[in-house]
């Protein structure tokens, strides 16, 4: 099979910022609380006509941009979401016509917070097998539409936003060198959609034990079957959640506080938008060079997980 990675990124994160200090004076929290517990600041939230697919147009339409390809060179268009416009139609038919793809194909993938990484991986076997050359990955998410800002256990973690990325061919050697995707539907419960409320619904402390497990297992297992170890990693993009998370995971990788890529200080937890943002911010902040490794891992309801082990190339866009 021909080797298949990364040749382009896009994001997009809504005006409308909504902080700490905002929250205070909605629930009864304080950014101390907030800050000590999550590492969270402020996030972003959409406007009312910003719909999902809004979002997810806009990251794409950047990513087509960084990776120089015309919409029509498309093949096929995944969109990752727990917050999808509508049951159906799937968001990223909607997406495709609005970016011009007219040959594409599209569906939505829901997989949580692991979405954008699952969707890395399901995108690259499309190139991998020559099906087609290039695939658009977008993660994009409106979870304000369902949040319960009555609940500060929830309220406070998360923010609106796009992440996109197109996959391409690469040279031999370059591009995705293994991938992971799991689930536990057993924790199902742990973090959904309340049936009462139509908002979200966490049992914190659980989904908390289950990330921490996965970010301090998968990663190991994933670099083990690209032939890789924790030293031979440039970046590690971990889904943006809670800094303990992240903190815990770089721990046991032994990865300096400069090769791991944090943002959640700054958006919060956009789910499955969150490590395709984190993605365009640290290749378009010039954090990625030629035969980097890059490591990123996502963890989310379901219960699920995912990682993708790849090798940059600096040829994209």
């Amino acid at each position: 099979m021909r080797g298949a990675g990364i040749i382009g990124t896009g994001s997009y994160i809504p005006e409308k910022v909504l902080t700490n200090h905002d929250l205070e004076k909605m629930v009864d929290t304080s950014d101390e609380w907030i800050f000590t517990r999550t590492g969270i600041r402020e996030r972003r939230l959409a406007a009312d006509h910003e719909t999902t697919a809004h979002l997810g147009t806009l990251a794409a339409e950047a990513a087509l941009a960084d990776a120089g390809l015309d919409p029509e060179q498309i093949g096929l268009v995944i969109l990752c979401s727990i917050t999808p416009d509508a049951p159906f139609p799937a968001t990223a038919c909607v997406v495709q016509a609005a970016i011009g793809a007219t040959k594409a194909g599209a569906f939505d993938l829901s997989a949580g917070c692991s979405g954008f990484s699952y969707g890395l991986a399901v995108g690259a076997q499309f190139v991998e097998t020559g099906m087609y050359d290039y695939v658009l990955v977008i993660g994009a998410e409106k979870i304000s539409r369902i949040t319960d800002w009555t609940d500060r256990t929830t309220c406070v973690l998360f923010g609106d936003g796009a992440g996109a990325a197109v996959i391409g061919p690469v040279p031999e050697g370059y591009g995705f060198l293994a991938n992971s995707l799991g689930s536990d539907g057993q924790g199902a419960r742990f973090l959904e959609l309340s049936k009462q409320t139509n908002c979200i619904r966490m049992d914190g402390r659980d989904v908390f034990k289950f990330a921490v497990h996965v970010m301090s297992e998968i990663p190991a297992e994933l670099l083990a079957d690209a032939g890789l170890k924790e030293e031979d990693v440039d970046l590690f993009i971990p889904h943006q959640a809670n800094i303990r998370i992240i903190d815990a995971a770089a721990r046991r990788l032994s990865l300096p506080r400069e090769k791991v890529y944090v943002n959640v200080d700054r958006y919060g937890n956009t789910s499955a938008a969150s490590i395709g943002i984190a993605l365009d911010e640290a290749a378009k902040g010039g954090l990625l060079k030629d035969g980097d490794i890059l490591l990123t891992v996502g963890f989310g309801a379901g219960l699920t997980w995912a990682g993708n082990v790849i090798k940059w190339w600096g040829g994209r866009g």
